[in-house]
């Protein structure tokens, strides 16, 4: 079980005069004097540290954090799964770090192959005709494939102002749609937590633009109406967009395109286990049918005599230019690698993630209440909790519980999404966890319940072993300070 270590030392406390990790040689001659107009107004301070010191500054601090390669890291809706390393190092390789993206096409054939197979094997997987890797992240992606939508009724002459979306979305469903210029209509789920399509019925007019849709849903549950769906929101003239935060649910198994998805986002960094964003690099492809191939942005990978090169001409409803080149290379490299290496087995993938869900489900629903599971009692990838009872009984919340979690070495699930779900905790294991390691899961889950009647101050007080106490997240959202001040 994973414990936190607790460094607190600033690098300037190491100061110390004449310390230097390394001396760089003269190689070019003396020092050349620059003039006081080359000069800084003020000294930066900068610390004078040993080589031993930085090292093992460092090494603290990376103690300090938690990720995949540390333990389970079960965020509903996040598909936060290991990352296999023989993926990191293909993308390391000097041949897909060393080139520029503006260098001739003729010296960049291999990366352009690997980046057109990718294509085509995202295509096959979610039964899609063409795709766009530019896209760096889910939300982007929506924005895209909104966009996408919003000017193929444009191009038709027809006025279309209303996305549809589920009250179980991604919250960056509607605001991506929102952004994109539409108006949002919100449909409720059902008493088997699907969507209910009697108000969906009555949400589709001569204005709806489309749907996005999640399925399996964000309850974990396979939206089984999925055809009924369809043809609601395609007889009133309206496209199907997929939003992709579940795929790994469905992998090898079933395909949007064959539930009648026009528009498709992959998430690579949760379905083929790229690193998840967190802020830094990731990527959200965009498949798409054959009818909207004219509306991706440029530039696009095309096949010509000579090999395979980066068109920058817009096709004719290009929706235009939204990153450069072809998005975040290095993590196109590591998704590849993942397809290769799990081949036709990536139907393993989709069984062991139902399976594990499932599992912990199984174990933790004597404890917890499971909403729907009395019309629903499977699932598929992940699940949702609700404390809602433990709450009203004891005063412990789930944000309590989820803190909780962290004092047993492991990270917090998801908690008060989707909003339907009173205090709720969102949990999906994801495929790549052990049974080990669910039990550990489901056995400190049930130990921190009992703690909510035998000792509730201890859990609404935690964390308790961690390098921080309980943070105010009230604070930090309504004063946010986004930068960092040198002063001490």
């Amino acid at each position: 079980m994973y414990r936190q270590a607790a460094y607190s030392t600033d690098l300037r406390d190491l100061d110390s005069k004449g310390a230097r990790a390394l001396t760089f040689p003269a190689a070019f001659g003396p020092d050349v004097e620059l003039g006081p107009e080359m000069g800084r107004s003020r000294d930066p301070a900068f610390p004078e540290i040993s080589e031993l010191d930085v090292v093992r500054h460092h090494v603290g601090l990376s103690q300090m954090n938690y990720g995949v390669d540390i333990g389970i890291y079960p965020l509903g809706s996040c598909t936060m799964k290991y990352n296999p390393k023989v993926a990191k190092r293909a993308a390391s390789d000097v041949r897909a770090t060393s080139h520029h993206p503006s260098e001739p096409s003729r010296f960049v054939q291999g990366n352009l192959l690997l980046a057109w197979n990718l294509s085509n094997a995202l295509c096959l997987i979610a039964g899609m005709d063409d795709i766009t890797l530019q896209p760096a992240a889910g939300a982007q992606a929506e924005f895209v494939g909104a966009r996408i939508i919003a000017e193929y009724h444009h191009s038709r002459g027809q006025k279309r102002d209303e996305m549809i979306v589920p009250d179980t979305a991604h919250g960056t469903n509607p605001a991506s749609s929102a952004m994109a210029g539409f108006r949002i209509v919100e449909v409720p789920s059902s008493a088997e937590g699907t969507l209910d399509t009697d108000a969906l019925k009555s949400a589709v007019s001569k204005r709806t633009a489309g749907i996005m849709l999640t399925n399996p849903n964000t309850l974990g549950i396979f939206e089984s109406k999925i055809s009924e769906i369809e043809r609601i929101v395609h007889g009133a003239g309206g496209l199907l967009y997929y939003d992709g935060a579940n795929l790994n649910a469905l992998l090898g198994r079933a395909r949007p395109g064959d539930m009648g998805f026009d528009i498709v986002h992959y998430n690579l960094h949760k379905t083929f286990a790229t690193p998840h964003g967190g802020g830094g690099p990731g990527a959200g492809a965009i498949g798409v049918k054959q009818f909207l191939s004219t509306y991706l942005p440029y530039p696009t990978i095309e096949k010509g005599r000579s090999g395979f090169f980066l068109s920058d001409r817009p096709r004719s409803n290009s929706i235009g230019c939204i990153r450069p080149y072809l998005g975040n290379f290095s993590v196109l490299v590591m998704a590849y690698a993942y397809i290769l290496s799990v081949g036709r087995g990536i139907r393993d993938v989709s069984k062991g993630a139902v399976l594990n869900s499932n599992y912990l489900m199984a174990r933790l629903k004597g404890h917890f209440e499971v909403p729907y599971i009395d019309t629903t009692p499977l699932r598929k990838h992940e699940f949702v909790l609700s404390c809602e009872k433990i709450k009203k009984e004891t005063g412990v919340s789930a944000q309590d519980i989820g803190r909780r979690l962290l004092d047993y070495g492991m990270h917090a699930p998801t908690v008060y999404f989707p909003l339907i779900v009173k205090e709720a905790l969102m949990i999906e294991p994801t495929e790549t966890e052990t049974l080990h390691e669910l039990d550990m899961f489901a056995d400190a889950l049930i130990e921190i319940k009992k703690e909510c009647y035998t000792a509730p101050d201890t859990v609404m007080s935690s964390p308790h072993a961690t390098s921080r106490r309980a943070l105010d997240t009230l604070g930090a959202a309504r004063h946010p300070v986004l930068s960092w001040r040198m002063e001490r």
